[in-house]
């Protein structure tokens, strides 16, 4: 083995495929390394066992240039005309399926004024740690990296901001260090108003999945988040109808306090697809208290959550075919 092959190994056991560009002349070595979607701490970490290691293989010089390729993530708004219709439990539990799935999938809780996602992800003691301005995210259940101004204020501590601060917050939280994230979830907080508004001028997603319960009077509003994303020519990926029918734990009589069906249809008179539907279970609320995704399971309201996340997947992946 040529002392040139000597500093490959080596190279290839530390770094792996982040390592490129390598060059050894008169016992000096210089690579290039992508340190994209490392931490600063992790790129010391990485740096100092390079130079250790190769210096111990007789390099007299080693000169490491990292570089980080960014890629934009593509955005997937999820939105509803109104609160209360799930909206951030379904941004989890698809951000978890998607994850499941193989996809280099993350997390933005887009509600500056009422985020949950740290609860849901189980991740309420986070703290983001940042580098060159940005934040790099947290990890949380199902392993999705997400950030949500949860983890930048107090516990139960209210956020009293004027619309530009609150726009200024989700590009933070937007523009991160996300790594190899190709998609990213953006849970938005119910209406259309200035957090909508700043994402779509700044950061424009691909496109918007709109949740509704089955009554008439959420579909009004539905409709009302549709006409927004039109608007904004922001496509639609689909409806999806939740608390779709009760189950009696004690009876087995199935019942329909929402009513049922009224998605569906609704998005049939809109020319738009039905992505799946999401049943009134205790087992979704108690899970997601506990910060244990329901997606994370193998049971039918995981399999719920996976086949709207399929459909999901399958939208995104023939836009990126198309293009």
């Amino acid at each position: 083995m040529t002392e040139f092959d000597a500093y490959l190994d080596i190279i290839g056991r530390v770094a792996g495929a982040r390592a490129s560009g390598v060059k050894a002349a008169d016992s000096a070595v210089s690579l290039m390394l992508d340190v994209a979607g490392m931490t600063a701490a992790e790129r010391e970490e990485i740096d100092a066992e390079l130079k250790a290691a190769l210096a111990a293989a007789g390099a007299q010089s080693v000169r490491v240039m990292m570089t980080a390729e960014r890629i934009a993530p593509r955005l997937i708004a999820i939105a509803s005309g109104k609160g209360g219709v799930g909206k951030s439990t379904l941004s989890t539990n698809m951000a978890v399926a998607m994850a499941r799935a193989g996809r280099a999938v993350g997390l933005v809780d887009a509600d500056i004024y009422g985020p949950s996602q740290t609860r849901l992800l189980g991740a309420e003691d986070s703290k983001p740690e940042a580098a060159d301005k940005k934040m790099f995210p947290v990890r949380g259940a199902g392993n999705v990296p997400f950030l949500s101004m949860g983890q930048l204020v107090k516990p139960g501590q209210a956020v009293a901001w004027r619309g530009p601060m609150a726009g200024n917050a989700l590009s933070q939280l937007i523009d991160a260090h996300w790594g190899n994230v190709r998609d990213i979830i953006v849970d938005l907080p119910p209406g259309t108003g200035d957090i909508q508004l700043s994402m779509i001028q700044k950061h424009k997603p691909i496109g918007a999945v709109i949740i509704s319960t089955p009554q008439d009077l959420a579909l009004i509003d539905a409709a009302r988040a549709i006409s927004f994303f039109d608007t904004a020519k922001v496509p639609i990926i689909g409806l999806v109808e939740n608390m779709a029918g009760y189950l009696c734990p004690h009876c087995g009589e199935m019942s329909e306090p929402f009513g049922l069906g009224g998605a569906e249809a609704a998005a049939k008179e809109l020319g738009i697809d039905f992505l799946g539907r999401i049943p009134l279970d205790m087992a979704i609320r108690t899970a997601s208290d506990a910060g244990e995704p329901p997606a994370l399971g193998d049971g039918p309201i995981a399999k719920a959550y996976a086949a709207i996340a399929d459909k999901v997947s399958d939208w995104i992946d023939r836009q990126k075919a198309a293009a």
